[in-house]
C-alpha cells in the first residue's frame, strides 16, 4: 500500500467540541494538519471490504461519518472516478481524497461582539451573557457566540481549553458566568463545579403555583425520543441532579397563575432548572421547548436569569459573590403580571 500526500495552499484549522458534558466524537476529531490531496494505493488485503470502512482505517485521523460525506459529496474517487460509501474493493484501486473544510473548523475566530464584564482580573472574567448569544459554537452557530467574543476580547484565550469556559448557559438565558484566563485557574474552577461549591442562584418564572419552597432531586439524561431535550430519568445512564427553589412572588398573566421563584443549582445539568420546574407541573414562562408552547405570546424565551454567583477565587482563595438586576423585559414581565420588581 503506498499513501501519497500532495499538498493544497490551505491553512491549518482546529477542530472544537460542540457540547461540554456530551462530547460528539465526530465533531470533536483533531484536524492539525492542513487539508491536503491524499493518494493511496489499496492493499490486497482490502478484498471484499466496502469504500468507507477502508477508508476510516487507512485515514484515521478524519471520522467514518466524515469520510461518507465526501463519498457522497465526489470528493472520493476510486480509480479517477467518483464511487459509493457501500462499493466493494478488490484491492489495487487507487483512491483520491480531496478533503473539505468543515463548519466547526472555523468556529475558533476573534469576532468583535461586545461583552458586558462584571469584574475582571489576571485568572478570570465575570460577565452577563445577554439573551440571545450562544455560549460555544456547534451544529447552526458557528459563529457569533460567547467563545468568538473572549478571542477577540483576549486573544491569549487562545491557549486555554474552549476559551476558557467552564459552564453554559442556554442561548435564550441570561446571566453571570464566570470564565478562567489561565490553564490554572480553568482547572481550579472545573474542580469547584464538581465539588458543587459553586454558587449559583437564578430568578424563574413559572406557570402556575408551587409551594413556598422545596427541593426536585432528580436524575437527568437525554430524552428517549427527543434528542434536543433532556429529561428526568431513572436510566443508568441519568446524572445527578438537585435544584434547591423558593417562591419569591405570585401573580397572573392575563387569567393564568404565575410565580416569581429563585432556584439554586446544587449540579449544573443542560436544562436542569427547565426541566425540573416541568416536572413539578410548573414549566417556565416563554419556553416553548418544555412548557406551554400556546402561551408564548407572553414571553419570547424561558424567563430566566442566572442572577447571583458565588466561588473561591481560584488564585487568592479569597470567597467571591456577584449579583446583578434582573433585564429589562423580565422587570416588565413582572410588572404584567403585577408583581413588584425584585
Amino acid at each position: 500500500m503506498a499513501i501519497n500526500v500532495i499538498p493544497k495552499d490551505v491553512g491549518i484549522l482546529p477542530d472544537t467540541e460542540l457540547d461540554l458534558e456530551e462530547i460528539d466524537q465526530d465533531q470533536s476529531e483533531q484536524l492539525a494538519q492542513p487539508a491536503e490531496i491524499i493518494a493511496i494505493t489499496l492493499p490486497d488485503s482490502v478484498c471484499g471490504d466496502r469504500l468507507d470502512k477502508v477508508l476510516s482505517k487507512l485515514v484515521p485521523q478524519y471520522s467514518r461519518s466524515r469520510i461518507q460525506q465526501w463519498i457522497e459529496d465526489g470528493h472520493v474517487q476510486v480509480d479517477g472516478k467518483p464511487s459509493k460509501i457501500k462499493t466493494t474493493m478488490l484491492g489495487g484501486e487507487l483512491i483520491q481524497i480531496i478533503p473539505q473544510s468543515s463548519p466547526d473548523e472555523n468556529s475558533f475566530t476573534p469576532e468583535d461582539i461586545p461583552l458586558n464584564i462584571i469584574f475582571e482580573d489576571d485568572a478570570i472574567i465575570i460577565l452577563n451573557k445577554p439573551a440571545g448569544l450562544v455560549v460555544h459554537p456547534g451544529a447552526g452557530n458557528w459563529s457569533g457566540t460567547l467563545l468568538n467574543a473572549l478571542l477577540f476580547h483576549r486573544p491569549a484565550l487562545a491557549q486555554v481549553p474552549r476559551a476558557g469556559i467552564v459552564h453554559r448557559l442556554d442561548k435564550d438565558t441570561s446571566g453571570l458566568m464566570v470564565v478562567a484566563k489561565t490553564l490554572t485557574a480553568q482547572t481550579e474552577l472545573v474542580r469547584q463545579l464538581q465539588a458543587r461549591t459553586v454558587r449559583r442562584e437564578y430568578a424563574a418564572m413559572v406557570w402556575g403555583t408551587p409551594i413556598s419552597t422545596g427541593t426536585v432531586d432528580a436524575a437527568m439524561a437525554r430524552h428517549s425520543r427527543d434528542r434536543l431535550k433532556m429529561a428526568v430519568s431513572f436510566s443508568i445512564l441519568a446524572k445527578p441532579a438537585i435544584t434547591h427553589y423558593q417562591r419569591l412572588a405570585t401573580g397572573m398573566l392575563e387569567r393564568f397563575p404565575v410565580s416569581l421563584v429563585a432556584c439554586r443549582l446544587e449540579t449544573g445539568r443542560t436544562h436542569q432548572i427547565r426541566v425540573h420546574m416541568q416536572s413539578l407541573g410548573f414549566p417556565l414562562v416563554g419556553d416553548t421547548l418544555y412548557g406551554k408552547q400556546h402561551l408564548a405570546r407572553f414571553f419570547p424565551r424561558q424567563a430566566l436569569q442566572a442572577r447571583r454567583l458565588g466561588l473561591i477565587h481560584p488564585v487568592s482563595g479569597e470567597d467571591m459573590e456577584w449579583s446583578i438586576p434582573l433585564e429589562a423585559d423580565f422587570v416588565a414581565l413582572l410588572e404584567q403580571a403585577g408583581m413588584p420588581s425584585q
